[in-house]
């Protein structure tokens, strides 16, 4: 619990939620509008990327937690939007990253065939 002055010169009691992660852009507007107050901070270029990678996962896994089509989608789209931020700040094009999924795919197949590979028994 942390402690802010009130309007009338007295303190109240707050509750500090801390996150420490990557926002969307409008998020602290949205914060301030519900009457609240973030501390942002601008991360340099290498904290960016780190965050825009560490924020890859998270997506990715609400991706995998989503308990039906519509919030998948929603979720897909994060995973999306991440990506792009993450190949735009590595200066990357995304026709490319496209291109290269092409070739992967013609290359080693892609997930249509619904193949799980259980195990693997190597001669020695």
């Amino acid at each position: 619990m942390a402690f802010c002055p009130d309007q009338l010169g007295g303190t109240v009691q707050v509750l500090r939620v801390s996150y420490h992660k990557l926002v969307r852009d409008q998020v602290p507007a949205i914060i301030a509008a519900d009457g609240h107050q973030a501390v942002t901070r601008v991360l340099d270029q290498a904290g960016y990327e780190a965050a825009l990678r560490a924020k890859l996962l998270e997506e990715a896994h609400e991706a995998q937690a989503a308990p039906d089509v519509g919030k998948l989608a929603s979720e897909l789209a994060d995973v999306l939007e991440v990506l792009q931020a993450l190949a735009a700040a590595h200066h990357m094009i995304w026709e490319d990253i496209v291109s290269e999924g092409s070739r992967k795919r013609g290359e080693r197949g892609g997930f249509d065939q619904r193949i799980f590979l259980e195990y693997v028994d190597q001669a020695r």
